[in-house]
């Protein structure tokens, strides 16, 4: 795949929080794909690929595709939890650089918040972990964060970090579901779910979804809004089953970064906006140090004393990310949409200064699967 070959042209979410009664995936699929649209001036008639991925339905492409009335030359509903739709940013390019499609439509929707979470997203029975009954996915998630604790000297309060950086951002964010303030020891002293993880170390649980529409380069420059460039992506699955990670406290995101740095030409240096899928506080220190802003063991010293909130040594997750401004079940679509906000000057009051390059991190599973992409401005090309 060739640098900056496409860009991301359209992005928005459909409502988010709780939606209406009776509103399916589908229909906030739809409404956030008529949002997309109108952000850069395409019509529906113009899309000839389509992408998605969500728990809730047996074959998204197929019902989105009839809601809409669509019949694309190209799908894909490849299915790997939150770092699925950075996974098809990086099969929509190839796609358009083959001339398999020219206007490709990335979308996403969940009623996870109104259906519950269990029967959105219906646990998996697996024999070497089921029967001692773990309260998946943040027992999980909490076996990372007990390991980088023993082995780096992490602590619960840099964890607690995690989650105020977040919400101090998401009071920035007019869509964010979380308005009030929020401080360490009420992370600390919140309902434990599975140690050292409170409730507030966890995501939210809410409805919503968005859309991203993918062109070509030359085309991009015709339309409404700014590009947002694929500069880079790096894809890496390393397990599916929590008790089968090679170790505990080195993700994916180690080789899915090196390779979307690599393409990209760039280094973590060059990163202005770090926009990571924080479903869990251990997410962000792991995801910074495996994708290189910070070495290996030191992410929790990096974001204490607001490290990593609005006016701290670096900005991540500027939307406030899935820890307080919406997480619908798979997330990473919301991470890209932010990412390219912030490459486009277009994030309002949170909007990082000479933001010419972002970084939009998937996470799927249990630390499974690690998704990278790079996105800049006309700058970086």
């Amino acid at each position: 795949m060739i640098r900056g070959s496409v860009a991301i042209v359209g992005a928005a979410e459909s409502d988010l929080g709780q939606v209406a009664p009776g509103t399916s995936p589908v229909d906030l699929m739809a409404q956030a794909t008529a949002r997309a649209l109108d952000d850069c001036g395409l019509r529906l008639s113009d899309i000839d690929a389509v992408f998605t991925a969500a728990s809730q339905l047996r074959m998204p492409t197929l019902s989105l595709c009839e809601y809409l009335g669509l019949r694309p030359r190209y799908q894909d509903s490849t299915g790997i939890g939150g770092s699925s739709f950075m996974s098809h940013l990086a099969h929509a390019m190839a796609a358009i650089e083959h001339g398999l499609c020219n206007v490709a439509l990335i979308a996403y929707g969940s009623t996870q918040r109104s259906v519950s979470r269990a029967a959105a997203s219906p646990r998996e029975y697996n024999p070497y972990e089921t029967p001692y009954k773990p309260f998946l996915p943040a027992s999980a998630y909490a076996l990372a964060a007990s390991r980088h604790m023993h082995q780096f000297g992490t602590t619960r309060e840099h964890l607690a970090e995690v989650a105020v950086a977040a919400r101090q951002w998401a009071l920035l964010n007019p869509m964010a579901w979380e308005k009030e303030p929020i401080s360490i020891d009420q992370v600390l002293s919140a309902r434990m779910v599975s140690y050292p993880l409170t409730v507030r170390d966890c995501c939210l649980v809410n409805d919503g979804g968005g859309a991203i529409i993918v062109t070509s380069a030359a085309r991009a420059k015709t339309l409404r809004q700014k590009p947002a460039y694929v500069l880079g992506v790096g894809e890496c699955m390393s397990h599916m089953s929590i008790s089968q990670m090679p170790d505990l406290t080195v993700t994916g995101a180690a080789i899915s970064g090196a390779q979307a740095f690599a393409m990209a030409g760039l280094a973590p240096k060059d990163v202005s906006a770090v926009q990571v899928y924080d479903a869990f506080t251990i997410n962000t220190i792991l995801f910074l140090e495996d994708l290189g802003f910070v070495p290996k063991g030191e992410g929790g010293r990096f974001v204490a004393g607001g490290g990593i909130a609005p006016g701290g040594r670096l900005a991540v997750n500027t939307s406030g990310g899935g820890l307080s401004y919406c997480h619908p079940g798979m997330y990473g679509l919301l991470v890209l949409i932010e990412a390219v906000r912030q490459v486009q000057g277009r994030a309002g009051v949170r909007q990082v200064a000479g933001c010419d390059v972002a970084i939009a991190h998937g996470n799927g599973g249990v630390l499974s699967s690690q998704v990278t992409a790079l996105l800049g401005s006309a700058a970086t090309l």
